[in-house]
């Protein structure tokens, strides 16, 4: 499997990840055999957060991976503060609440140190430079070896490609959501690796019932859906191959996260991967063509 370096860093990274929200924190055997299979096709970089599962898939991915921590790349995410009574969480992008928050992970995961600490969010009204003295006073100590923003705000996540030296942006990008294809640019000319979330589009792409998604129409989609079957059918690849290959082709992109949370759809994938390296530029052209181009119309630069 393809890898590309971490800016600032020398953690390779996979063309696929594994996103560990799918994963079911009751089901430890399921969850364990999962990863084990994962690493065994390369796929060693796990995203997690500490808000997943209120820090019980923190705790997953600790148990797990800590036999054989070098072996993995982890990723968290840290700004979201759940509240005392559980009903819910508030944004808490403090320099404080990160320095604390980070322990509790460091802990829950069982390591001493994160690859890739991550902003869970952002707003251009954050504390911005309090917020990265917290995540460089980190790299300081040892606590990451990275840090990064999972944002699909332009002003958020430009500010921090620019101004700042963050490694990553986690960001929901398909076939269906091309809304960041007018930053990719911007965001590799800073060498901010993007990770990609939502590159089946909760699984429109593939088989799951259509319905109306961000500004398209249930019919839109099942066009675009019928579209990639079609192109499947004719290539004689599987249509997973063809939604996760997309964003892969643009420069800005070293990794699209898929979540799995069943042996058969790690099967899927599995099955998928080897198909992915015979799609290019030239299979999607009529893909493209489908749907009219959208943008980001809040938070823009």
């Amino acid at each position: 499997m393809n890898q590309s370096n971490l800016r600032h860093t020398d953690i390779q990274i996979p063309e696929l990840s594994l996103g560990a929200m799918s994963l079911d924190f009751k089901d430890k055997k399921l969850a364990s055999t999962i990863l084990d299979q994962a690493l065994e096709l390369g796929i060693n970089y796990i995203d997690t957060a500490d808000m997943y599962d209120k820090g019980e898939n923190e705790k997953l991915i600790g148990e797990i991976t800590k036999k054989n921590r070098s072996a993995w790349t982890i990723a968290s995410k840290v700004g979201n503060k759940w509240r005392a009574d559980g009903s819910g969480w508030d944004w808490a992008p403090s320099k404080s609440y990160i320095l604390g928050a980070v322990e509790m992970s460091l802990r829950n995961l069982q390591t001493d140190y994160i690859d890739n600490y991550q902003l869970h969010g952002g707003t251009i009204d954050d504390p911005f430079d309090e917020i990265v003295e917290a995540f460089e006073l980190l790299k300081e100590q040892g606590k990451i070896k990275a840090y990064g923003i999972s944002s699909i705000r332009p002003n958020v996540f430009l500010k921090y490609a620019e101004d700042t030296n963050i490694s990553s942006n986690l960001m929901q990008y398909s076939l269906l959501d091309r809304r960041p294809e007018e930053y990719l640019n911007r965001l590799n000319e800073a060498q901010v690796a993007v990770f990609v979330r939502g590159a089946l589009a909760q699984g429109l792409l593939i088989d799951k019932p259509v319905k109306k998604y961000l500004e398209f129409t249930a019919a839109e989609v099942k066009a675009a859906q019928d579209g990639v079957n079609a192109l499947a059918k004719e290539l004689a690849v599987p249509a997973l191959a063809i939604a996760l290959k997309y964003p892969l082709l643009q420069e800005a992109v070293k990794s699209v996260v898929v979540g799995i949370r069943t042996e058969v759809q790690f099967s899927e994938l599995k099955e998928a991967i080897p198909a992915m390296e015979k799609l290019g530029p030239a299979d999607y052209e009529r893909l493209l063509n489908l749907l009219p181009t959208i943008r980001y119309t809040d938070h823009r630069q």
